[in-house]
């Protein structure tokens, strides 16, 4: 809707007042847990568990797995999302969340729409992550995304760092955090 574009429809940003926000960029975050372990920094590879949502799409769904953050699980490390911080492969907003954070953390971030979010490709398939994996959560991004200013754009994700480190693997067991060498 060419009448719409660029005008935010009259709404503004919303601000949650018990986030923290980066006035700079307008990434807001509450950590539900301090992690006790390492804090990533460029170029460390990271494990993560994460979810995604839509805020002003209906709260729909990205990417859940169902599964209760911190809790007692031990998953396959395959499973997880794995990336090196500082290569490009995360939208920026998840990228300083996880910046932000340290091994064991559990996050809840809101991305504004912008620079720090999803980009319009055009292309579901081929987004930078975090990457939904069902088709639902592909189309979900995708009419977000493309959207020419009729929806807020904003997302947000809850992310557990469950590892840092070129060996990181994922671990939950018992609220334990284990950063253990990957055995051949």
């Amino acid at each position: 809707m060419p009448a719409l574009e660029g005008k935010g429809y009259g709404k503004t940003a919303t601000r949650y007042p018990d986030f923290q926000i980066d006035e700079e960029t307008g990434l807001q975050w509450k950590d539900f847990r301090i992690g006790l372990g390492e804090a990533p920094k460029s170029g460390d590879v990271v494990v993560v568990d994460w979810a995604g949502y839509t805020i002003g799409y209906y709260g729909r769904i990205i990417e859940a797995r169902n599964l209760a953050k911190g809790g007692d699980f031990e998953g396959g490390d395959d499973s997880f999302l794995r990336f090196t911080i500082g290569k490009g492969e995360m939208i920026d907003g998840f990228e300083q969340a996880i910046a932000g954070m340290r091994e064991g953390g559990i996050r809840r971030v809101v991305v504004p729409p912008g620079p720090l979010s999803y980009e319009n490709t055009n292309n579901p398939w081929n987004i930078k992550g975090p990457a939904p994996r069902t088709f639902s959560g592909k189309r979900t991004l995708d009419f977000v995304a493309s959207d020419r200013g009729a929806i807020d754009k904003t997302i947000m994700f809850d992310i557990e760092l469950l590892g840092v480190g070129k060996d990181a693997r994922a671990r939950r067991a018992k609220g334990t955090w284990v950063n253990e060498p990957v055995t051949k």
